[in-house]
């Protein structure tokens, strides 16, 4: 992430959380003009009562945030607890206790242990670094990610950095402010135009964000504003604070996203779109009730495509507060399909389920009866979320340092939930016990850090029910990054020469397969990670190409070592393939993780191969099939139905039910925990293939 000249980041574990970071500083080298929006919530906590009253200002550099513990409710002590902080930050740094500010997460009650954050200050000073990578980490709650965004624009003939750290996964709600959020320039702008601008950003954007219709203690968003980059001051009205305040207002429509995608238990973004509104006021308010509604969520989550519940709340809204709208003269379109538009409309109800599987959800209703408009961001109602926040006090336990830990083992939950549980997973166990299983694994999954971990724990579980699993695995976008810095890719084709394949192995064999060989086994001790030239695992030979160069080192696989593979499943282990081979010229080739999954699941009579795609399943055009037969894929793909990777994959699937395979899935990576809802459900989530 690029950051503002002279800003610097440091996060650090003070012990205030059982494991993770959880105290972060922002310094600037220089004072900045600052400015703030907070929560509205009455029962506020200590740090944003200490900071309203203080923003805007000149000569701010510090904003020192603990995760861990909100220091709400806490009384006279909570404040004196911040000015105790504030001070030995201001002492640590050489600055007047007026130059920091401060901000607190976590749970609600408990006193603020303060001599656990004083005691790293002077580690946070010295980690200080222009990375913001361990402050964003140290401010997180139960967000499974942290969140980063940054832009440049040119003002007044320099460029202006904008970047920003944010928290936000549950209580999120409008008003004001709905996270924790530091927002980083080095702009020269005046406090209060700095905090108009602010104010002006936050409306649109985190303003219409809702989670779980329940607001913080504590929401707080900072705007620091150094003036290191030399532009003219901003200290007006004016086309440099028009471009400043648009920059800032789509900085943080992408925090307000973020954070919608990444509500407590959420598996799906959820986007609310209100046209036709007679005020601007009047649209934000319907989208926010659209996407905040108990009964669309819900609905949302079961990829039921409920459009009632959307008309519903509209109306509810619109008749409790008196707007001029009629919810009968609407049009509702969902994933871009009309549902209803003055009266139902026809729809394959097969298809747009299938749609409303998608990491991202569109909702879109025209009133049909003004001219504003407003977007509002939310996310589904799953299980997880009553699950998190059932047992998030009822779990945490204080510890006599000061500190809280969570205890969280089964062990804590109602005999119903433990009996309801084990039952259903145990009725599937027996199931894979000794069955042999190829995954293809790339795409999204390879690029969000919460995919990778829920594809990782969904292995080792499939392991540990007695499947046996084998992953190949292509490069990723660490290959695509690596190939476009060095050059090697033209027009978006690789360029596989002796250089290029060179590239292309250290990546593929070295850093991914490493990683997520380390990833596995950081949750098990059986994944082992290997080249297709290890124990001359797959033999190849070369592709003929028309241009001869681009097709100098691709290569088809002539043969698996299926003894090499059957010695390892024997002893437990979990392969992990990356498709490079070894001709019987002495030659490395690049073979494609599709074509060597088909291969090897074929090699090894495999029961099942799968397909993680960035797709629901098999696609042709925007028909979705959930099951096919070999006769039906082979027809389709003879009439030019598929085109790109959809094309490749249908191949590549006819080729190994040819080759022994019972089933072929392709399931949507995108979708966490997608191998354990294909495999332990009766009925799949993506495309079943079947000889």
């Amino acid at each position: 992430m690029k950051v503002p000249l002279g800003f610097s980041f440091a996060g650090i574990h003070a012990g205030i959380k059982p494991q993770r970071k959880d105290v972060a500083l922002v310094y600037s080298d220089t004072p900045c003009s600052a400015a703030g929006c907070f929560t509205a919530n009455k029962a506020k906590a200590a740090p944003v009562r200490d900071a309203e009253l203080r923003l805007p200002a000149s000569g701010v550099q510090a904003v020192l945030i603990n995760a861990g513990n909100a220091n709400a409710l806490t009384g006279p002590a909570g404040l004196e607890d911040v000015r105790t902080v504030l001070a030995e930050t201001a002492r640590t740094l050489s600055l007047e206790p007026s130059a920091v500010l401060a901000a607190s997460t976590g749970v609600i009650g408990h006193r603020l242990p303060v001599h656990k954050i004083t005691a790293v200050l002077g580690g946070l000073k010295d980690g200080l670094r222009p990375e913001p990578d361990a402050a964003s980490e140290a401010i997180m709650t139960t967000d499974t990610r942290s969140k980063q965004v940054w832009r440049v624009v040119r003002l007044g003939g320099r460029d202006v950095v904008l970047s920003a750290i944010c928290k936000g996964s549950g209580m999120i709600h409008p008003s004001l402010a709905t996270v924790i959020a530091v927002i980083t320039t080095d702009c020269a702008i005046l406090p209060g135009v700095l905090a108009s601008a602010l104010r002006e950003a936050v409306s649109g954007t985190f303003n219409s964000l809702t989670v779980d219709g329940d607001m913080s203690t504590n929401d707080t968003v900072y705007a620091l504003a150094n003036g290191r980059a030399g532009n003219p001051p901003i200290s007006d009205p004016g086309p440099d604070l028009d471009i400043f305040t648009a920059t800032l207002t789509d900085l943080c429509q992408e925090m307000a996203r973020s954070i919608a995608a990444d509500g407590e238990g959420a598996t799906k973004l959820l986007e609310v779109t209100v046209t036709g509104a007679p005020t601007p006021a009047i649209a934000q308010d319907l989208a926010r009730a659209v996407a905040g509604s108990t009964l669309v969520k819900a609905a949302v989550f079961g990829a039921d495509p409920n459009w009632g519940r959307v008309l519903a709340t509209v109306g509810a809204r619109a008749g409790t507060q008196d707007y001029p709208v009629d919810p009968y003269s609407s049009h509702v379109r969902i994933q871009g399909i009309s549902v209803y538009d003055g009266a139902p409309q026809q729809y394959d109800p097969a298809m747009l389920k299938t749609r409303m599987r998608e990491p991202e959800v569109r909702i879109e209703v025209n009133l049909t009866g003004g001219e504003a408009s407003s977007v509002a961001w939310g996310c589904d109602l799953s299980y997880d979320y009553v699950k998190i926040n059932a047992d998030y006090t009822s779990l945490i336990v204080a510890r006599p340092d000061g500190g809280v830990g969570k205890d969280d083992r089964l062990a804590n939950y109602s005999p119903a939930f433990k009996a309801t549980l084990l039952v259903e997973a145990l009725s599937y166990i027996s199931r894979f016990r000794g069955k042999r299983c190829v995954i293809r694994y790339g795409g999204a999954a390879m690029v969000k850090e919460s995919l990778k971990k829920s594809f990782c724990r969904d292995i080792e579980l499939l392991r540990s029910a007695g499947l046996q699993p084998i992953i190949v695995h292509g490069g990723g976008p660490e290959l695509t990054r690596t190939l476009d810095k060095l050059g090697l890719r033209q027009e978006g084709s690789l360029i596989t020469d002796a250089s290029g394949l060179k590239v292309v192995e250290m990546v593929i064999s070295g850093s991914v397969n490493s990683e997520l060989v380390t990833l596995i086994n950081q949750l098990g001790d059986r994944a082992v990670g290997l080249s297709g030239k290890d124990g001359a695992l797959l033999r190849a030979r070369r592709i003929p190409g028309e241009d001869g160069r681009s097709k100098e080192h691709v290569g088809e696989v002539t043969r698996v070592n299926h003894e090499f593979l059957e010695m390892l499943l024997g002893q437990g282990y979990v392969p992990i393939i990356s498709p490079i081979g070894l001709g019987e010229d002495g030659q490395t080739y690049d073979l494609g993780s599709d074509a060597v999954a088909a291969e090897v699941a074929s090699a090894l009579k495999a029961q099942k191969l799968i397909y993680l795609h960035d797709a629901p399943g098999i696609l042709k055009g925007e028909d979705f099939f959930s099951e096919l037969s070999a006769a039906q894929l082979e027809a389709h793909l003879a009439s030019g139905a598929f085109v790109g990777s959809m094309q490749t994959r249908a191949r590549m699937a006819l080729k190994a039910l040819g080759g022994g395979v019972e089933r072929v899935h392709v399931i949507d990576g995108r979708v966490p925990h997608s191998l354990i809802a294909e495999l332990f459900t009766d009925k799949g989530i993506g495309t079943l293939v079947t000889g």
